[in-house]
């Protein structure tokens, strides 16, 4: 029976020296972590409770937040190692994991937006942590430590009886974890010298986002249609993972690896609380979009592009039809199948396209890569509700030179030679582009207005507002958000006070 009580309480000591040494390293991860501060964790809180967290992210008291988690941690680690109050340090702890807990708690919003391997439903690390603790609170005295120890020197110096086999054993049992921690420390010391500190801490794992907190101001809309939409319009590119990478091959697969399902409804959940109230998606991610939605009851607008098979005019109106059960609230004609359309010599089919759709209550959009497409529709008496056009300049490195440029060469052949066309270049005739825009009287949203990525947003956004874009579509990833809608906001600010636009806000 003897044996028994040891082994069981071998084993408690050792589940309450693993929680001990687990806050311990926390709080002293903190204080090694250059400038850490838990606003950014309050800040982006989803829970219900998450007004209280934000309040405190922006109190006065951020400071004094800090530094009571940290010796909290400190504290609370030490205690349970140690065995020294176990039963305040375990309440104490169990209460500090459970304001954790509901600052994302495992159900609702906080499953889709603060993906990890712990963060399961209802139950994770953090509940079975503070529930462990709460064990360790009602049987305290069930494991070897420094209380132990204490007490019996207590009893001993005012004659008081001591339990039956007090032993000099028992008393080096109680004190093992003293060389326990100056091995454990020794070892993160060792550590954190040659790697620097646990990337893998909480400490330094912050939410994976720009504090909101940093924004400058809001987006400014204009209309399509019936519709309000932000200037900046969220582009679906990077989700849906064509990278138009030049010769790269890996990067489609790497943004498909990056953008997980989580990853998505993470960006999109910071694209609107950025501001962004619009997405223009490539037809295959209707189907994630659709599920985002009506898991969020998100009420982001989503501009969905179209296409049929540029050889049979039967499926003309299937992805119109597809779209509209998907829920979309603006549908528009896929500038390659436009460019194509046009190329083939079947622009009846563009116009009978965009008849359906304003048929059926939505409003119609036209994009094109090569601007030869939207001349022609232009002159046969085609007209959308707006356009949707490739906007860049060709003053980046990558861009093959003028004269070896073709009309309808994107979403072509990619040649070898590097004075020709491979990936590279999406806005072939920036000047005529330009000059197309400055005399239509519709909307014109601009889009690959980064040349996929070649050009940097200071430069791309400004130019192609200047040349009279009204709306701009960016494809980012959830940490170029916020930087994005400020530097979309100083521009346009910029431009208003310079008087720069070259046409009228449609």
């Amino acid at each position: 029976m003897k044996g028994n009580i040891s082994w069981e309480k071998t084993l408690v000591t050792l589940l309450r020296m693993a929680i001990g040494w687990h806050f311990l390293y926390e709080g002293i991860a903190k204080i090694v972590a250059d400038s850490w501060s838990s606003a950014p964790y309050l800040a982006n809180t989803t829970g219900f409770f998450s007004p209280f967290y934000h309040w405190l992210a922006t109190s006065s008291a951020i400071p004094v937040i800090d530094a009571l988690n940290i010796i909290g941690l400190i504290l609370i680690g030490l205690a349970l190692f140690m065995g020294f109050y176990i039963r305040f340090a375990a309440i104490a702890g169990a209460v500090l994991l459970v304001l954790y807990y509901f600052a994302y708690p495992p159900f609702g919003l906080s499953l889709i937006g603060v993906p990890r391997e712990s963060h399961l439903y209802i139950v994770d690390n953090l509940l079975i942590e503070a529930t462990a603790l709460v064990l360790l609170a009602v049987y305290h005295h069930s494991s070897y430590g420094l209380s132990n120890l204490i007490d019996r020197i207590r009893r001993n110096r005012y004659h008081e009886p001591i339990e039956k086999g007090f032993s000099r054993r028992q008393a080096i049992k109680d004190l093992a974890s003293l060389p326990a921690i100056g091995l454990l420390g020794l070892g993160a010391w060792d550590n954190a010298k040659r790697y620097g500190i646990d990337v893998m801490s909480g400490a330094t794992i912050q939410i994976n986002r720009e504090d909101l907190s940093k924004l400058n101001g809001k987006l400014p809309v204009g209309k399509l249609g019936k519709h309000e939409v932000t200037r900046l319009v969220l582009g679906g590119n990077l989700i849906g993972g064509w990278s138009h990478a030049r010769d790269l091959l890996y990067t489609d697969s790497l943004f498909k690896a990056y953008n997980t399902e989580h990853k998505i409804y993470e960006t999109l959940m910071l694209a609107e609380a950025a501001g962004i109230n619009t997405i223009n998606i490539g037809f295959p991610s209707n189907q994630i979009l659709q599920k985002y939605k009506k898991v969020t009851g998100s009420k982001i607008k989503v501009i969905t592009q179209i296409a049929a098979d540029v050889n049979d005019e039967s499926t003309l109106f299937d992805n119109m039809k597809q779209a509209i059960d998907f829920g979309v609230d603006i549908i528009q004609i896929q500038g390659n199948w436009v460019d194509w359309m046009v190329r083939d010599h079947h622009t009846d089919r563009i116009g009978k396209l965009l008849e359906a759709i304003r048929s059926q209550g939505f409003t119609a959009g036209l994009g094109a890569h090569t601007i030869d497409s939207l001349i022609t529709c232009k002159y046969e008496g085609i007209i959308p509700d707006y356009y949707m056009k490739t906007m860049h300049h060709d003053n980046y490195w990558s861009a093959h030179p003028r004269e070896n440029r073709v009309p309808f060469e994107i979403d072509g052949k990619n040649y070898l030679d590097h004075n020709k066309f491979h990936n590279n270049c999406f806005c072939p005739f920036p000047d005529r582009t330009v000059d197309f825009v400055a005399h239509t009287n519709v909307p014109v949203m601009g889009f690959k207005v980064l040349a996929a990525g070649a050009i940097s947003p200071e430069d791309g956004f400004r130019w192609a507002f200047n040349n009279g874009a009204d709306f701009i579509c960016v494809g980012m990833f959830d940490f170029q958000i916020v930087s994005d809608v400020n530097i979309c906001n100083n521009t346009l600010a910029a431009i208003k006070t310079e008087g720069t636009r070259r046409r009228p806000w449609h």
